[in-house]
């Protein structure tokens, strides 16, 4: 690789304002495409980052999800050397809750398999510990009494806007070049050409990072990954005179989760709407869905004011697990995308990683698991 090839990276979400920003800082020149999109999952999305704590995904989910966790200290060690401090990223610990005696009973199982993750040296779950109904109330006051729980110190909550906006100055300030407007792909001989709104942009060297669109902007290099959208809807709710800035993250045995933030901004969500397609709205079914589940589960939330609501699209694989690697047939083109409601835990590091990728660095992490390859 050559100091004076032309990198361009597409697609200004989580991933493609991480895979940039990395190669900002290898001192490459790169130019980023992003044409901001309605319903990019950055956009809508508040996430948790918490996988020592999950349970549901499949096996092969975890050790990207580890990696992706233990990835954000050198991150927003590298975005403060830059001056960027406002990274919308903060350990608040994380609460596992059991809504009933049959979940209550499965958390005696989850508390061995969590601290086994800690021991194997997998991922560092802290210190934790079965809080009873007195102690997850004490913890986050709006829950509904009687719920149990398991506490993690160690759980993470990331605003995806704030944390997108600052790997973009951070790149910036690295020279980056930042060009607004719809990306094509087009093959020239043995080369793939980037065009935006019909102006050339030189790339010897390509990651592509464009989240649910992925099949429309792969199509012209004859390939079809299948990755399709999934719409979530999610509604931000605040509490007056409340400090929410310590509240943990609530998660539990239902796809559903309760993200606090400070000044009283509570975050409930989210939909999964695997048939919605591109259809960006906000459904009285799905506000109805986020608040039914939201209030099951913390009913002190019921008098709390609504501030917004979001729609995204999560970019699904049929196998729930990101597809990261070079595309065959196209040895300078690295593909980063398919992290479906991971976005926010992967996306920093699928993204570095895919820079890593693009300038020819080996990687410690397997990653065959994600080859785009598995769907020939």
């Amino acid at each position: 690789m050559s100091s004076t090839e032309n990198f361009v990276v597409i697609g200004g979400g989580i991933v493609g304002a991480a895979a940039a920003y990395r190669l900002a800082v290898k001192g490459l020149g790169v130019t980023l495409i992003s044409n901001n999109r309605e319903g990019e999952a950055t956009m809508a999305g508040a996430g948790g980052v918490d996988p020592g704590v999950a349970h549901t995904p499949p096996t092969a989910w975890y050790p990207m999800a580890f990696a992706s966790a233990r990835f954000y200290k050198e991150l927003t060690a590298q975005l403060e050397a830059d001056g960027e401090t406002d990274t919308g990223y903060e350990v608040c610990g994380s609460l596992v809750i059991a809504m009933d005696d049959t979940e209550a009973e499965r958390l005696k199982d989850l508390l061995l398999l969590f601290n086994e993750r800690t021991r194997s040296g997998a991922i560092d779950n802290g210190d934790l510990s079965i809080v009873d109904a007195r102690g997850a109330q004490e913890l986050f006051p709006p829950l509904q009494p009687g719920t149990v729980g398991i506490h993690s110190p160690t759980g993470a909550r990331v605003d995806g806007r704030r944390l997108r906006d600052s790997l973009l100055r951070a790149f910036l300030k690295r020279g980056g070049n930042l060009v607004r407007g719809e990306a094509e792909l087009s093959v020239d001989g043995d080369d793939v050409r980037v065009t935006v709104d019909g102006t050339a942009h030189p790339a010897d060297r390509i990651v592509l990072a464009p989240g649910a669109w992925t099949s429309d902007l792969l199509r012209p290099l004859g390939h079809e990954l299948p990755v399709f959208p999934q719409r979530g809807q999610l509604m931000h709710m605040g509490l007056r005179d409340t400090d929410t800035s310590k509240y943990p993250i609530i998660t539990g045995f239902h796809h559903s989760y309760i993200i606090p933030f400070g000044g009283g901004r509570i975050v409930a969500g989210a939909t999964r709407e695997d048939d919605a397609a591109f259809d960006y709205r906000e459904t009285v079914g799905g506000t109805l869905e986020v608040v039914a589940d939201a209030l099951r589960v913390a009913p002190g939330l019921a008098e709390a004011s609504v501030l917004e609501t979001r729609v995204g699209f999560r970019p699904f694989s049929p196998d729930r697990l990101p597809i990261v690697g070079a595309l065959e047939g196209w040895p300078s083109v690295v593909i980063a995308t398919g992290l479906g409601s991971s976005g926010l835990t992967m996306g920093p590091f699928v993204g570095s990683t895919a820079a890593d990728l693009a300038v020819g660095e080996q990687v410690a992490l397997d990653l065959a698991p994600y080859s785009p390859a598995r769907f020939k």
